[in-house]
């Protein structure tokens, strides 16, 4: 696996750095935006990608609500 990060312009991905791959070399790309947020990386890990919009607002809502419980969610 390569992890690299990467700058998005005129709908194209350029990586920041060189990468070691051959010309038409076909590669599997996962994105995850700078700053993502704890529930984010659990969807990209695929945790959540069976989430309805509205059970996805409602995680949301908890995520954002745990301190008011005196704990946090450990998810």
């Amino acid at each position: 696996m390569i992890r690299v990060k990467a700058v998005y312009e005129n709908e194209i991905l350029k990586p920041l750095e060189k990468l070691e791959l051959e010309d038409g070399e076909e590669v599997e790309i996962e994105l995850r935006r700078k700053g993502a947020k704890e529930h984010d990386i659990l969807r990209y890990a695929g945790l959540l990608k069976d989430l309805s919009e509205g059970e996805e607002r409602l995680l949301q809502e908890a995520i954002r609500r745990r301190n008011l419980f005196g704990r946090t969610l450990n998810l």
